[in-house]
């Protein structure tokens, strides 16, 4: 079982705990679906983390439990284990949202509450995998003003900590019709003006990126599964969620876009060269999807594609049909 595994396993045993006040590592075993000298281990290993996990023996059974009051400083706040575990978790994604002059702010207000943590369940906690990612940020799509936009996320989150497989109705825009999936979630993605689902579907033997918002039902099931680890940096060669292998792409930027161009980051492998003129070409290695050409298009005149040649006939066969849209009639 990958190493995520265990981190989630131990993650869901502290959940657990907290929230039924104790519980006996038989009732651990089955809810993680794990022998009973898996969870000793996990008990131990959080023990040693810090964690302030104990035993006691009633009527004859012995409970593990959860100390109540186990942040004293934090008594003031009413923050659970659970929430202050998340929002310390969550702070490579609000440091990676967070814009200048904040950023540096951001930093400093989760070194303060990382005080309240252990060193040793700092370190569990930098462990978890990224259950969140997030890419290029635009506008926000807000998920949580109705009770089924909550509901929906809340059982997918559920479904990507705990393996659980899961069936959904996604209206596919591709088809323009609603399709039937079971799927394994893998990762939430944020990415420019949305939330997606990284998920693996069996029937396809293939890991797929679905838009949140176009998921019409979704059901969790009791059966779980085990994910296998995902290729390094899945959507590494992608300027969105999408995957695919890298193409050699260069772009000329007129000189009044060009300052522009320089000082921002739009790819980890870009490269730039100045032109004479005061223009630039950007070099980056990408795959050539949606992302991409919808990026060019936004630049208008500003850009022209170089190379490759598919990835220039597509943008101008874009323009062409755009400019007839404008036509006169």
């Amino acid at each position: 079982m990958p190493r995520n595994a265990e981190v989630i396993r131990q993650w869901t045993i502290l959940r657990e705990l907290e929230a039924s006040r104790r519980a006996t590592i038989d009732d651990l075993a089955l809810k993680t679906r794990v022998t009973t000298r898996t969870i000793r281990r996990d008990l131990e290993a959080l023990q040693a983390s810090g964690f302030p996990l104990y035993d006691e023996v009633i009527d004859g059974k012995r409970y593990w439990t959860l100390e109540a009051k186990a942040f004293r400083r934090l008594d003031d706040t009413g923050f659970t284990l659970a929430e202050l575990s998340a929002l310390y978790f969550s702070r490579t994604l609000v440091e990676c949202l967070a814009a200048t002059p904040f950023q540096q702010d951001v930093a400093s207000a989760f070194d303060k509450l990382a005080t309240a943590l252990t060193p040793g369940m700092r370190r569990f906690l930098d462990r978890l995998p990224l259950v969140f990612q997030t890419r290029t940020v635009a506008e926000h799509v807000d998920y949580t003003d109705t009770r089924f936009q909550r509901e929906r996320l809340a059982r997918l989150l559920d479904a990507t900590l705990n393996h659980r497989r899961a069936t959904m109705k996604y209206f596919s825009m591709s088809s323009g019709r609603e399709k039937e999936y079971l799927i394994e979630p893998y990762r939430l993605v944020y990415s420019p003006g949305g939330l997606y689902a990284l998920a693996f579907v069996p029937d396809y033997g293939e890991l797929r990126t679905f838009a949140v918002e176009r998921i019409r039902s979704l059901s969790l099931l009791e059966e779980r599964f085990t994910p296998s680890d995902l290729p390094e940096g899945v959507f590494a060669h992608s300027l969105g969620v999408n995957q695919g292998a890298p193409e050699h792409v260069e772009i000329a930027f007129e000189p009044r876009i060009a300052p522009y161009i320089r000082e921002r980051r739009w790819h980890t492998s870009q490269t730039h060269t100045d032109r004479k003129d005061g223009g630039v070409v950007l070099a980056l290695e990408v795959c050539n999807d949606w992302a991409l050409r919808s990026w060019i298009l936004g630049f208008g005149p500003l850009a022209r594609v170089i190379g490759p040649a598919s990835l220039k006939a597509q943008i101008k066969d874009e323009i062409d049909r755009a400019s007839e849209r404008y036509a006169v009639e």
